[in-house]
């Protein structure tokens, strides 16, 4: 068992999602998004170690601009989003290992306002490992991790004081219209008169920017979405033929996002064992593995204010790539 130098005191976790609710969750949406049109796999069957490891060696292409321009924007800004927000609690939603939190956590803490730091996560090992790293580095922070879905677990987060929500990594960009609509609904409905919304989003760009951010040109995007064939052959039973799918990052100028996933080569029949499933798939048939939706200012303070959010800040890169924006109950 590994021993953390913190006090107990100062790190609490609550497990809301256990292993086995996780799984269940994870298998019901995986039947439903290969028997949906078009067929999807849910793409948390990409992040295992194998997975993440790739997804971080992704980060750092040249190609895959997301992750360096959004730190740039919070290197130069943190200090006013501190000022802005006055925020005591600090919460992170899919927090993961925190890394970019810790350059607002540094100017909330400098600030003297920060009391409490409350990441949410669903992988129970690695939000622990964070959460005690983040006590041991910032000695008068209490840490409130919560093991959680941020779809389902909102309304069970700490209260009091002003709060800050953060919602980085343009991840907003990762849920299709309906549930992108329903997640912020809910932080609508979480959100206190001097609680704030932080957001980070990916803006739209050329189509050929965009779609060489998924399909780089070494061809490690494309490896990093085949590991969800094996997570999935290993895990389910699967019969997925790696040679018969085709990867594809596509951008859709409607809907305003990048689709990303494969095309089958071929008709073929996959069989999924764990989910007594026979999958049909038609020559060049699209099965998705995830979306990538782009932002534009306007668009996203319509969106917000459909659901009761004001945007009170917008900062973006020299560039105009990206965006971190701050919003509040209108």
């Amino acid at each position: 068992m590994t021993e953390h130098p913190v006090p107990p005191s100062r790190v609490r976790v609550d497990v809301l999602l256990d292993e086995a609710e996780r799984r269940a969750a994870l298998d019901e949406a995986t039947l439903r998004g290969l028997t949906d049109t078009p067929k999807q796999i849910p793409a948390i069957w990409l992040y295992d170690e194998r997975g993440s490891l790739l997804f971080d060696e992704i980060t750092r292409l040249p190609e895959y601009y997301l992750t360096r321009t959004e730190r740039e924007i919070l290197e130069e800004r943190a200090p006013e989003i501190a000022f802005e927000t006055g925020a005591e609690t600090f919460i992170e939603l899919g927090s993961g290992t925190s890394e970019k939190t810790r350059l607002l956590l540094n100017a909330l803490v400098a600030q003297g306002t920060l009391r409490r730091f409350v990441p949410l996560d669903v992988s129970e090992e690695v939000l622990v490992a964070s959460a005690y790293a983040i006590a041991q580095e910032y000695p008068g922070l209490e840490v409130h991790a919560v093991v959680g879905d941020f779809e389902r677990h909102l309304a069970a987060l700490p209260a009091g004081g002003r709060r800050l929500f953060a919602f980085l990594g343009s991840t907003l960009g990762g849920l299709q219209v309906e549930a992108r609509a329903t997640f912020l609904r809910a932080v609508t409905t979480s959100l206190g008169a001097d609680d704030t919304l932080l957001l980070g989003l990916d803006l739209v760009r050329s189509k050929a920017r965009l779609e060489a951010a998924y399909a780089d040109s070494s061809g490690l995007s494309e490896t990093f979405q085949r590991n969800g064939f094996a997570n999935l052959d290993r895990e389910l039973g699967s019969s997925f033929s790696q040679g018969r799918f085709e990867h594809y990052a596509a951008w859709d100028p409607e809907c305003e996002w990048v689709d990303i996933g494969f095309r089958s080569i071929g008709a073929q029949e996959v069989h999924v064992q764990g989910l007594g499933l026979d999958v049909a798939l038609a020559d060049g048939e699209l099965l998705r593995t995830s979306v990538s939706t782009k932002f534009r200012r306007e668009c996203v303070r319509a969106e917000l204010a459909a659901i009761g959010l004001e945007l009170v800040r917008w900062w973006t890169d020299a560039n105009g790539d990206f965006a971190v924006c701050l919003a509040k109950r209108a």
